[in-house]
């Protein structure tokens, strides 16, 4: 179908989304057309914002338009208990989840030699200067179970041994290869209470 080109650049655009094939582009492409510009100014106003004004917290490497997110800034939250994660999205789910009053820490990526991602290309250094500073801290290791999850866990667990850090992770009834940010919240909740001890192994 020959799309004018203005229509043709929209649907290109949201096709870069992720899990946006032509047919879901081509529907919110026409569906902007029926907003009024104000709407569609905010809407591009906000992406842009987004874009620009988020970055990862000084802390735990969690998205934020602030120097520290509001769960690091939150005094309630018990600092020794950190849940380590693959990436940000990860966040919202467990927040979704509701239970959990502990702390994050964002890897931003997994070790994958394949890859040519190492441990330094991760944030992982940052991870070691907190836990330095915590009174008998915990470590909950909630990355997917992949090779690459596997490696990172392992990494991060020789890190710590012998350091009196105590490590669990989420309990295997996480389907293997499963995202995080994609288990509901039940399941994500059942996972945390039910995470295994992996330290001294």
């Amino acid at each position: 179908m020959a799309y004018p080109v203005a229509l043709s650049d929209l649907i290109n655009c949201f096709k870069k989304l992720p899990g946006i094939g032509e047919k879901s582009a081509e529907r919110m492409a026409l569906a902007l057309l029926d907003l009024p510009v104000s709407d569609i100014e905010n809407f591009a106003s906000s992406m842009v914002d987004s874009r620009n004004n988020l970055h990862s917290c000084e802390v735990c490497g969690h998205i934020t338009d602030k120097d520290k997110c509001d769960i690091c800034s939150n005094e309630h939250r018990n600092k020794n208990v950190i849940c380590i994660l693959e990436d940000y999205k990860s966040v919202f789910a467990f927040e979704k989840a509701g239970n959990y009053n502990g702390t994050y820490h964002v890897l931003n990526g997994l070790i994958s030699p394949i890859d040519d991602i190492n441990p330094e290309d991760i944030n992982i250094s940052s991870l070691v200067s907190r836990v330095e500073k915590l009174e008998n801290p915990e470590l909950i290791i909630a990355l997917k179970s992949t090779i690459e999850g596997e490696t990172t866990t392992l990494y991060i667990k020789k890190i710590f041994e012998n350091k009196n850090v105590e490590i669990s992770r989420l309990s295997y009834g996480i389907p293997m290869g499963t995202e995080i940010d994609y288990l509901d919240e039940i399941t994500l909740d059942r996972a945390l209470s039910d995470r295994k001890k992996i330290s001294g192994e």
